[in-house]
């Protein structure tokens, strides 16, 4: 199962994977980050599919193509704004992993790239959400066939080593 794990440094709207995955908002309509990134390359018609879908609960996920990104599809996904652990903010982070993962399936996915979900402006501690991406990820290899490629796309050394280390317990 570990080789169908890659975790690397960049950006995530150059990834030449089937599909990647949005750190979104709940109205699906662009933002600060990885959403206004991802918005930014795949173009307007984008902005006029996700405004079509309604906006997106947080922990679940949503579907759109991927237009001018490389990626042929963007499944969106809200993850938690830290708000200290009490308000079940680990169980929605895991929910986006779940949730894209299944999106993914759905979709005959065979790669796929995700950013790390909720460490930026939405403050969740960066080694507590890198284990929830990565047992969520584990579980659901482990009884799925799809996607065969599974790549974490980290912004920065510091997110990367987190990852590379929480791999190395996790795996």
């Amino acid at each position: 199962m570990k080789e169908r794990i890659k975790i690397i440094e960049g950006d995530i709207t150059k990834q030449e994977v089937d599909a990647i995955v949005n750190a979104a908002n709940t109205s699906l309509l662009g933002g600060g980050g990885v959403d206004g990134a991802i918005h930014r390359t795949a173009g307007p018609e984008l902005l006029e599919e996700t405004r079509k879908i309604g906006g997106c609960p947080t922990g679940e996920a949503r579907v759109s193509k991927g237009y001018l990104l490389p990626a042929k599809w963007v499944i969106h996904t809200v993850g938690p704004v830290w708000a200290g652990g009490h308000k079940n903010e680990e169980n929605l982070l895991a929910g986006c992993y779940r949730n894209s993962l299944k999106a993914a399936a759905e979709l005959g996915v065979k790669s796929i790239a995700f950013p790390s979900i909720s460490t930026g402006a939405y403050r969740f501690p960066l080694n507590r959400a890198t284990e929830i991406a990565m047992t969520e990820t584990r579980k659901f290899l482990g009884t799925n066939e799809n996607p065969e490629k599974v790549i974490f796309v980290c912004f920065g050394e510091k997110v990367l080593k987190t990852y590379q280390q929480v791999f190395q317990r996790i795996f």
